[in-house]
């Protein structure tokens, strides 16, 4: 595991007016070096601007100058992409002709390609892949670009002359730290789980890009790609132990995170449409509350270990490099200590899909079952995995998953007030929090087949 991340080896020294340098502890890649402990301190570059969302192409071509001064921008091409339901994403591509001299950044500004649909490189017919509107480069994009690059271009160069610019949705800072997001993406890319971070700035952050595609509903039903994201979570729950608060216990982040975002839950929304669709059922909120600490209560008493979690595994933060056979995880912005159950329930859960919402894809009893037993054998390092352990895994991924639904009910109804994506929230919520009243008993019952074991 953690090929893919080879590609974030090499290190790049960017200084230019306007940049600074923020000291942040990294480890070295240890995928890459297989040197599981050595650390040194790194400066991560933070651009002091602003991207207006409505005009994100500009704001990159900003990032761009300060960061990748020796860039033309005559010969930057750039895609917009919606980034799951949060945040805004560009792709930009440097692609300068094979003769070209690297010129001043300055002489190419009124030259610029944008292309807000697909790229495609000069004189080259190959389409950018249009299913692929995560936020993710795909093959595709990659390839027909990089059909432009002299011969004498290494692999290495191709992949060091696209960047990826993420732009945070509106008021997404009341819901994530972004101080952490930033730790956790440094801590993950030393252990190989991350892309490279190259600079943050006031509301976004810009980062390497993974070739390969993201999952959907039918691809990560596929033996060849689900047994690679069971191992992958696997290895990321075993491995990974962040060197922060070594003599602090760890609190999971389903209990505090849950409650930070009740706290934001307006107890009146400022659309009246809104407001009134959600009175009864959701507000107000001390009702949620209430039956939240209950379910808690209850899931604590399940034991699932704490690990370093993703907590945020929808398909469109799993990438699959089919090149490679590999998968990468991206989008640690809920990184952070939290029951190993809730990171593998949750995934569960968004089998469903996103844009179009359909919870008979819930993965089956059976499917269950194989994924959970190719995860232990990664997880528990052994092959004779029992079927009692096994077992016990399925119940407590069960039961998460409705923690997993409440979660995002929650935070739903946060976005719904401040978001400015085109996107019902409010919709969204209920068909979160109407999944959970239909599995609750279901998943709820399961207790009386929980065995004994221990993971």
């Amino acid at each position: 595991m953690g090929t893919e991340t080879k590609l974030n080896c090499y290190t790049e020294n960017t200084t230019s007016a306007g940049i600074v340098r923020v000291p942040t502890k990294v480890a070295t890649d240890k995928t890459c070096s297989n040197n599981k402990t050595s650390t040194s301190f790194s400066n991560v570059p933070f651009v002091p601007i602003h991207i207006d969302e409505n005009d994100v192409i500009e704001g990159a071509k900003q990032i761009i100058t300060s960061i990748r001064p020796s860039w033309n921008l005559s010969f930057v091409q750039f895609k917009k992409f919606t980034d799951g339901i949060t945040n805004k994403l560009v792709g930009c591509f440097y692609n300068p002709p094979e003769d070209h001299n690297v010129a001043s950044l300055a002489n190419g500004v009124n030259g610029v390609h944008i292309c807000s649909e697909e790229i495609t490189a000069q004189n080259i017919d190959s389409p950018v892949d249009e299913s692929n509107d995560s936020g993710n480069l795909s093959d595709a994009d990659t390839d027909a670009e990089s059909q432009n690059y002299s011969n004498t271009n290494t692999s290495n160069q191709k992949q060091k002359d696209v960047i990826l610019v993420r732009i945070y949705g509106n008021k997404t800072d009341l819901l994530i730290d972004r101080k952490a997001e930033t730790r956790n993406i440094i801590l993950l890319h030393s252990y190989g789980f991350a892309p490279t971070l190259y600079a943050t700035f006031k509301n976004g952050l810009v980062y390497d890009f993974v070739p390969g595609v993201t999952l959907n509903t039918e691809s990560v039903l596929l033996p060849e790609i689900w047994s690679l994201v069971a191992q992958r979570m696997a290895n990321m729950h075993r491995v990974v132990k962040p060197d922060w608060n070594r003599n602090e216990k760890p609190v999971p982040m389903l209990w505090k995170k849950t409650q930070s975002f009740f706290d934001l839950v307006p107890e009146r929304f400022s659309d009246a449409e809104k407001q009134k669709r959600l009175e009864g059922v959701f507000l107000p909120i001390k009702r949620m509350r209430d039956e939240f600490a209950e379910l808690y209560k209850h899931l604590e008493r399940l034991d699932s270990p704490l690990v370093f979690a993703h907590n945020d595994l929808l398909l469109g933060n799993v990438v699959y490099t089919e090149s490679r056979k590999t998968v990468t995880f991206i989008d640690y912005e809920y990184a952070d200590y939290n029951f190993q159950a809730f990171d593998i329930g949750n995934h569960f859960a968004e089998f469903a899909g996103v844009d179009t919402v359909d919870y008979t894809r819930y993965p089956s009893r059976d499917f269950q079952l194989k994924w959970l037993r190719v995860y232990l054998q990664a997880y528990l390092q052994k092959s004779d995995v029992t079927d009692a352990e096994v077992e016990r895994l399925y119940v407590q991924v069960n039961q998460f998953a409705l923690a997993a639904h409440f979660f995002w009910t929650i935070w739903c109804l946060i976005q719904a007030e401040h978001s400015t994506l085109d996107f019902d929230y409010v919709d969204y919520a209920f068909l979160r929090y109407n999944e959970y009243l239909a599995r609750k008993d279901e998943f709820m019952s399961l207790d009386e087949r929980l065995p004994k074991c221990k993971i």
